[in-house]
């Protein structure tokens, strides 16, 4: 039996909330939530025993109601003969933006593109598609856009990409050669699945990760410094200030608040997760170290002539002076609330007005990571060749537009202030959504872009498809309004206005279950009614005919155990390490080994598998060679086709040697040949040290292999 007492008092500066609740063993157990009041509308707690508290409605009997989604039509329409893969795995949305909604799920496409596999590592993600000189060999990975990773990946109801990633990193992947928040997305990936052991795994790295960075902790102002170019953001202010405007790309260490904001959301993670893990002790030490760093940031990076978090210099040279303050505002300064570290105040709201404002960090097509006053503004320093290369001294940067989109969010929903609205959250979320937008119809996220004409700056070969920022995490957690708790409660709170005729999230993963979020303005889109509807399971769990925030009893379910199968042809090194692979043509090594590389994605901008040679014979092959005798029974085979010069092949079959012939591998069950999607095979379970997929070309044509796995 549930019990819910209900008590909901009006306080400046917030509305505080607590709802009492008995379960069968008659412990109670209480939730207290504080909740902004800047919209002018209460929270409403909808009880699951049925009642029905300032006109919304729970649903306490089930009403099973058919998905109003057809999401193998949206797979097929997204995702081509990719679908399967990401048939069972996405969450869903439709919105009455188009646009929203198509860089939703090319959003998607960018995830699924960047998961490499690393054999019996698992999977990680990656930030650029193909290799760069900086990041960790051999495995592709870079540590600066973890946050984006996990927080992008914890809406997939898939839950390996984002804990093999966790794996990854915290068992040695995490180098520091970047700033990150690992920790703080390892609590925030929790708050979606309630995986306890994949938050707690890890608990001693964390605290040695964060331990770690004490080499960049001045005890003598308690806050961390950090150079741009190791903050992911080189040319800044600081750096190139430090210069004296010569250059920028090093130095310049400074007090930064992204560094301090991050180690104070490390720190705070690391708090609620040892409490998880019973380190109580650890708990408190850790909630007082973030609590020293939130007040050292307001008193010392707190610039109230600028009314902005701002760098304060650590470096002391011919130019600038230890402790100085840097002599402008930058996008950076509104990441403190990407953390929910300012004090809920009216004086450090104020800083949102510079966001705001077009003559200032609000450009017409992108938020500028520096103000156009500043004299350096825009000023190109480095090229590649003769094209240039990434600065942080004005352009815009999906990198922290998203950060800028998770702080205005937060400001939104938990914050009192009276300086930004939902329209100016949905504004900017469109103006980020637009620069997805190479053309018209081709959808092509790059590094940086060009504040005054929404063009890309770099452009260079490594930057198409570049997963540096976050989007279906915005989607979700923003215009949807999921506001993940730890606790058994779902709350939703879009930031809508009524620019969004409707919007309906499906099979959204939190819990342990799947949930549907739904609103119809006026009821005719979904023919359910109008307002806000959330489901569970397909059971409506509670309605409410205006817009408002719901906060919902929630028993969470026992998650399922992650499947975990294991390529073992992946070689991440293209030399002779097994395994190995050779081919029939296009033996250049690096065109070989890109077969067996763990990367799959069939974007026509990057080059990605082995390439037949041209006017090469009908007849091509592609073997793996193990180090020893090694049991496979299936195969995973992806082929690229353009429709042009490369098509997929026209047959194929799975090969072995036999008596020094190369013959079929018994029980062969294949399914047709697909293009730019994966093709699978299975057989008898067979133990080999070779295996070759046979194909034929259409004559005049040629065959991209972008990728073979056996299991």
């Amino acid at each position: 039996m549930f019990r819910a007492g209900l008590h909901i008092t009006t306080s400046t500066p917030a509305y505080i909330y607590t709802i009492s609740r008995r379960n069968n063993t008659k412990q109670f157990y209480t939730s207290t939530r504080t909740v902004s009041k800047a919209s002018g509308v209460s929270p409403d707690i909808v009880s699951s025993s049925g009642l029905s508290i300032r006109g919304v409605q729970a649903t306490q009997s089930p009403s099973h109601e058919k998905r109003a989604l057809d999401t193998a039509a949206i797979a097929k329409k997204y995702f081509g003969n990719d679908a399967p893969w990401y048939q069972d795995r996405i969450a869903y949305f439709e919105c009455s933006d188009t646009q929203i909604q198509d860089v939703f799920y090319y959003r998607q496409k960018i995830f699924r593109a960047h998961q490499r596999d690393l054999g019996a590592k698992g999977f990680i993600s990656t930030e650029f598609l193909d290799d760069v000189g900086w990041q960790l060999q051999p495995y592709a990975s870079l540590n600066d856009a973890t946050g984006f990773h996990i927080g992008e990946g914890r809406w997939n109801r898939d839950r390996r990409f984002k804990d093999d990633y966790i794996n990854y990193m915290l068992g040695g992947g995490d180098d520091r050669h970047f700033t990150d928040y690992i920790q703080d997305s390892v609590w925030g990936s929790y708050l979606v699945d309630n995986d306890v052991p994949s938050a707690t795994k890890w608990i001693e790295q964390m605290k040695t990760l964060y331990n770690q960075w004490s080499d960049h902790f001045d005890t003598s102002k308690g806050l961390y410094y950090i150079e741009p170019l190791l903050d992911a953001t080189e040319y800044t202010i600081s750096s190139i200030d430090a210069s004296g405007g010569q250059d920028g790309f090093t130095g310049g260490d400074a007090f930064r608040p992204s560094i301090n904001s991050y180690m104070y959301a490390n720190g705070r993670a690391i708090a609620k997760i040892a409490a998880l893990a019973g380190q109580n002790d650890v708990a408190t030490d850790y909630n007082n170290r973030a609590t020293t760093l939130k007040n050292n940031v307001q008193k010392s990076l707190w610039n109230s002539t600028l009314s902005h978090f701002i760098d304060r210099y650590q470096v002391s040279n011919n130019y600038v002076k230890y402790w100085d303050p840097i002599r402008g505002r930058e996008l950076v300064g509104i990441v403190p609330w990407t953390f929910n570290l300012p004090d809920n105040s009216t004086e450090y709201a104020s800083s949102w007005k510079h966001i705001l404002n077009a003559n200032e960090l609000g450009g017409p097509y992108g938020l500028r990571t520096v103000e156009p006053s500043y004299q350096y503004y825009m000023r190109q320093y480095r090229y590649e060749g003769t094209q240039r290369e990434c600065q942080w001294n004005g352009p815009v940067w999906p990198f922290q537009t998203t950060q800028a989109l998770l702080a205005m969010s937060n400001l939104l929903d938990h914050y009192q202030q009276n300086v930004v609205t939902n329209a100016d959250y949905l504004r900017l979320l469109k103006q980020y959504a637009a620069l997805h937008y190479q053309s018209s119809s081709t959808l092509n996220l790059q590094e940086d872009y060009d504040p005054a004409t929404g063009k890309a700056i770099v452009g260079l070969a490594r930057s198409p498809h570049y997963f540096h920022s976050g989007y279906i995490d915005l989607i979700m957690t923003g215009l949807v309004g999921i506001r993940p708790r730890a606790d058994d409660f779902l709350e939703i709170n879009p930031l809508i206005t009524s620019d969004i005729k409707y919007f309906r999230a499906e099979q959204v993963p939190y819990h342990g279950t799947n949930i549907v979020v739904q609103w119809d303005a006026d009821g005719s889109r979904y023919g359910q009614g109008a307002g806000l509807r959330v489901e569970r399971d397909n059971v409506v769990i509670a309605t409410s005919s205006t817009l408002k925030r719901l906060v919902i009893p929630f028993q969470k379910k026992a998650i399922i155990a992650i499947n975990r199968p294991i390529a073992k042809s992946v070689q991440l090194q293209s030399s002779t390490s097994y395994p190995v692979g050779s081919a029939s043509s296009g033996t250049d090594v690096e065109n070989v080994h890109d077969a067996i590389d763990g990367r799959i994605w069939f974007f026509s901008e990057l080059v990605n598998g082995w390439n037949s040679d041209v006017n090469s014979a009908t007849a091509q092959w592609y073997t793996v060679t193990f180090q020893s005798a090694t049991q496979i029974s299936r195969a995973e085979i992806a082929w690229f086709d353009n429709g042009n010069d490369f098509v997929a092949p026209t047959a194929y079959s799975i090969q072995v040697l036999s008596n020094g012939n190369w013959v079929d591998i018994g029980g062969q069950q294949k399914s047709a040949v697909v293009a730019n999607g994966i093709t699978n095979v299975q057989f008898t379970s067979t133990s080999v040290t070779q295996v070759r997929l046979a194909m034929t070309q259409p004559s005049g044509k040629r065959t991209r292999l972008v990728e073979v796995k056996y299991f």
